[in-house]
């Protein structure tokens, strides 16, 4: 199995090379078709305007979002028309409200979808609803890229973050081309529950599962010697030159993470490597 239709939403040129660069990379090495959704988003809330300005309004701001999609549109044509891949790119407006639903939409087409890391100067608000509906909505798995990554057609070592849980599961089954390709997959086991069911052989049921699809495995069994799983994830990435994580998002709720923090929302803000996330 491989990827055949990569999927990637743009809503401004300045924060959309890594992830454009990535989308591009990927399609030459899987031979698959790219596809760009350039998005112009109103980001106004008119009902908080009084009822007499609403019509000016809407058009300013129309003709600010649709502006906005054209140069965004013009400037992955330019970049995806050099690259020598197959590829599409077309553009529309949203408001941001309403978002959540053109992305789920096309990200259900789509075996993967690319996007720019969501948090950072210069991110707008819509970056990370947008992540979110890809995975929630459009059940798609994500690549997260972070700001200046070199994009990577395969990546050598995989590190896959493995609590038992559904959704790190789901995250490991979508990324199986992946992984059956690298050179090396570590499992990262943080802090293993003592009364779990994997309390004798953490990993090992899962290692015993991708070897049988011909993946190289090791098992990296980590104190959780920082405050956070993604620091500890992190900071393992580096030790072990990864290129990418694999992991499942949000196992809490969406609401608790943007409120109190979590995994996925730290991962999304601090990682240095492409993040490949399923729900």
């Amino acid at each position: 199995m491989a990827y055949k239709t990569l999927l990637t939403v743009l809503t401004d040129p300045k924060v959309s090379d890594a992830a454009l660069e990535q989308l591009v990379a990927l399609a030459g090495a899987q031979d698959a078709h790219a596809e760009a959704l350039c998005l112009g988003v109103d980001r106004t809330q008119t009902g908080y305007y009084y009822a007499g300005a609403n019509a000016m309004i809407l058009q300013e701001t129309l003709e600010r979002a649709t502006a906005e999609a054209e140069a965004t549109l013009a400037y992955a044509k330019e970049k995806l028309g050099k690259s020598g891949v197959r590829w599409s790119a077309e553009d529309g407006v949203a408001q941001i409200a309403d978002l959540g639903r053109h992305v789920a939409y096309r990200a259900r087409f789509a075996d993967l979808v690319v996007l720019p890391r969501p948090y950072g100067d210069g991110h707008g608000a819509e970056a990370e609803p947008i992540v979110e509906a890809a995975m929630f909505d459009g059940h798609a798995p994500v690549l997260v890229v972070p700001d200046g990554a070199t994009p990577i057609s395969q990546p050598g070592t995989v590190l896959v973050a493995w609590n038992e849980s559904v959704e790190s599961m789901s995250a490991i089954r979508k990324a199986m081309p992946f992984l059956t390709a690298a050179e090396q997959v570590r499992i990262v086991v943080i802090d293993p529950p003592q009364h779990g069911p994997e309390r004798s052989d953490p990993g090992g049921l899962l290692s015993q599962m991708l070897s049988r699809h011909g993946v190289n495995c090791e098992i990296d069994v980590l104190s959780k010697t920082m405050t956070r799983v993604s620091d500890v994830l992190n900071r393992h990435a580096a030790d072990t030159s990864a290129d990418m994580i694999v992991m499942g998002a949000y196992g809490h709720s969406r609401f608790r993470e943007a409120i109190l923090g979590g995994a996925t929302r730290n991962m999304l803000e601090q990682a240095k490597v492409p993040v490949f996330m399923a729900h």
